[in-house]
């Protein structure tokens, strides 16, 4: 698989998985999704000493991805809808800031997995202590010492998932852990980019006229860019040989990816009261019955998926070829389409139809996209780097972000002159 056909394979699968965790929210929907990416890359990897590690490298990236879950964005979003410079400016300036933590904490848990040798493991107790104090004091002289609110009124944790990435980004630096900082940075950088990009997206379709879900759109490109820039930092750099399996890590980690996550997402999406309004809301005739029949559908399916799932783990964990060749892409398919589903029946869209202007007709398609590229590539070799690459500068990465605020100028001034006011829009000055 060529190093392009890697980054897109990986940005679509990532991509659809934030799409679809829109539906969900919060940290245990990115989690899903977070999840979706580290199975893209590891089956695009090809790599066997990974995926003999796949369910504990799968639950790095869900944790990773799913940390910024915990921050609002909402009125940072309706900055963007503006039609003042600064305001815009502001607005995507801290959307690729919200993006950036997204990608960085999930791209450096997931890189640090993928660089753990049997000579050089991570102290995790140090490490999750380290991101949770980090966290704390970032968030307290922020917010309640200089009082720098990013979204006023809301939640402002985006300053302890900054603190927890400032203190990531310590660790893997002290302790040589280059490779995994490295993807760290580019995950940020594309899911930064993709936040921000996406709200302008946004913005021009809503003053289209166009009526679709340019929200979703949005969310589609933040992991479209945020996979892009992490399968880029993984597939331009030699890598080295993989810390033994853990049977017992994996155990855990496949319990946490293949149970645990849909089963929250269950438990938070799939309620009684919802499912009865949203009968009542397209005229079901039966909207009680309607709602214990989702309650049960969603049930079954998780139940039956997790038996699959864990079934195959046992069937297959130490069989190298068939993970390499099978296993592992018929899991990463059958994941997202796992979500998909979840989705689907969260919004009751097998009983009421695909229609064309809904954000979740095209999820089907794809996953059928991804299946395609992975068909037609499934028998080329990965192309990693065949030597070691000298680590990137500081004066490489200022040219970077220094382009990124350029570009983020550009899109703000047309956006506000592509618009005059409209509902939703908010000003912070």
């Amino acid at each position: 698989m060529s190093k392009i056909v890697f980054m897109l394979f990986t940005a679509i699968v990532l991509g659809l998985g934030w799409a679809v965790r829109g539906h969900f929210g919060h940290e245990w929907g990115a989690s899903w999704a977070g999840a979706m990416g580290a199975l893209a890359v590891l089956a695009a990897s090809k790599r066997k000493d990974w995926l003999l590690r796949a369910p504990a490298l799968t639950a790095l990236g869900a944790i990773g991805w799913a940390a910024g879950g915990m921050m609002s964005y909402g009125i940072v979003i309706d900055y963007g809808r503006g039609t003042d410079f600064a305001n815009v400016l502001y607005g995507l300036s801290m959307l690729s800031v919200i993006g950036g933590l997204y990608g960085f904490i999930g791209g450096g848990l997931f890189g640090l997995g993928l660089e753990t040798t049997e000579n050089k493991k991570p102290n995790w107790p140090n490490l999750i202590t380290e991101m949770f104090v980090g966290g704390l004091i970032i968030w307290g002289f922020f917010i309640y010492q200089l009082e720098w609110f990013m979204t006023p009124p809301r939640s402002e944790l985006w300053a302890g998932c900054l603190g927890a990435a400032l203190a990531l980004a310590w660790y893997l630096y002290r302790e040589g852990f280059f490779r995994a900082l490295r993807v760290a940075g580019y995950a940020a950088l594309g899911a930064g980019f993709g936040f921000a990009f996406g709200n302008f997206i946004q913005t021009l379709g809503i003053t289209s006229g166009l009526q679709y879900n340019w929200w979703n759109v949005m969310e589609f490109t933040l992991g479209f860019s945020g996979g892009m820039g992490m399968a880029y930092a993984v597939i331009t750099r030699k890598w080295p040989q993989s810390v033994k399996p853990s049977k017992t890590a994996n155990w855990m980690a496949l319990i946490f990816v293949v149970t645990l996550i849909p089963l929250i997402n269950y438990i938070d999406g799939f309620e009684i009261d919802y499912f009865t309004k949203l009968a009542e809301r397209f005229s079901f005739a039966n909207p009680a019955h309607f709602a214990r029949l989702q309650m049960w559908f969603g049930f079954i399916v998780l139940t039956v998926m997790s038996i699959i799932f864990i079934w195959g783990w046992l069937r297959y964990q130490e069989k190298e070829n068939t993970l390499l060749e099978t296993a592992m892409p018929a899991g990463l398919f059958l994941y997202s389409f796992y979500y998909v589903i979840f989705s689907h029946l969260r919004n009751s869209l097998i009983y009421r139809g695909f229609p064309l202007n809904s954000s979740e007709t095209p999820y089907i398609p794809i996953i059928i996209i991804a299946a395609l590229v992975w068909f037609f590539t499934r028998k080329k070799e990965t192309e990693f780097p065949n030597k070691v690459v000298k680590p990137e500068t500081w004066k490489r990465w200022l040219i970077i972000l220094g382009i990124l605020f350029i570009v983020l100028i550009v899109i703000t001034t047309i956006s506000i002159n592509s618009h005059g006011p409209f509902g939703g829009a908010h000003e912070r000055f």
